[in-house]
């Protein structure tokens, strides 16, 4: 598979969503998790969302419990958060894995495109992807990068 278009993912409620959708669209890629200090993120995962939706620019949200155990509970436990602390509306996945045997296949994918500095491992949760209209990683964002900080790289992709 070479675009994010060749894949498939659960969504949080449990039906199958195809990212074939998504061709001409710009798409942030997250690993998020309900318990982590980085959590305050999904504010402005979702402000990114809302300002740039309606211009063909999507978040997806992954939940993964790989790093200290920071995402422990169910979908539903994990959507009504998102929702209820940070009126999180963008869409969320099935809880994953991003390292180690059992990768999920897009984040296989991702990392295989954009390898982090310390290698293609995952560090640490809310590492971000930016993924242009063409379905192609253009960029990797480790978990420090506040969301604010991309929208010059999320312009750029909407106005290739």
């Amino acid at each position: 598979m070479t675009k994010l278009h060749d894949f498939t993912a659960d969504t949080i409620s449990g039906s199958q969503d195809v990212f074939d959708r998504l061709a001409g669209q710009v798409v942030l890629i997250v690993n998020t998790a309900s318990e982590c200090g980085f959590t305050p993120q999904y504010d402005g995962l979702e402000k990114l969302y809302e300002d740039y939706k309606d211009r063909g620019f999507t978040v997806l949200g992954f939940p993964c419990n790989q790093f200290g155990d920071q995402e422990p509970g169910d979908g539903d436990e994990i959507q009504a958060f998102c929702r209820s602390t940070y009126g999180v509306e963008f869409p969320l996945y099935k809880k994953v894995d991003v390292n180690g045997l059992h990768t999920h296949p897009l984040w296989a994918w991702l990392k295989s495109e954009k390898p982090g500095e310390n290698g293609a491992d995952i560090e640490w949760n809310f590492t971000k992807f930016l993924v242009d209209k063409s379905g192609t990683v253009v960029a990797r964002f480790g978990p420090s990068t506040e969301p604010e900080e991309l929208r010059a790289p999320i312009e750029e992709s909407l106005q290739a």
